[in-house]
């Protein structure tokens, strides 16, 4: 603080007040908020999410695709499976009445 030869109280708490209101002055900015959401920065963060949907949303939509093509293709796999060894069987079936059938041409 500042010393000064003051002769009266008045003037004392004139002094007192203006030092206040000076370090006040100075401290203030620190206390209030800065006002920097404009509308430039809401433009900014919408055009930011823009871009960010942009860019993850064909990622998604390719990864979405790409497992239920895959779900549609182990179907198609079991199907498969089963037709092949029902195949199998079918011939089995098919060479024993093939054999069965020679077998008794000869008999007669």
């Amino acid at each position: 603080m500042i010393e000064h030869n003051i002769s009266n109280s008045s003037e004392l708490e004139a002094l007192l007040q203006s030092e206040k209101s000076q370090l006040l002055d100075e401290v203030e900015p620190l206390f209030t908020p800065v006002e920097s959401f404009g509308f430039r920065y809401l433009i900014n963060v919408i055009l930011l999410m823009a871009i960010a949907l942009l860019i993850l949303f064909p990622k998604v939509y390719f990864q979405n695709k790409i497992y239920y093509k895959s779900r549609d293709i182990s179907v198609l796999q079991h199907e498969f499976d089963a037709l092949e060894e029902e195949n199998r069987i079918i011939k089995a079936s098919v060479e024993q009445i093939r054999f069965k059938n020679q077998v008794l041409d000869t008999l007669f």
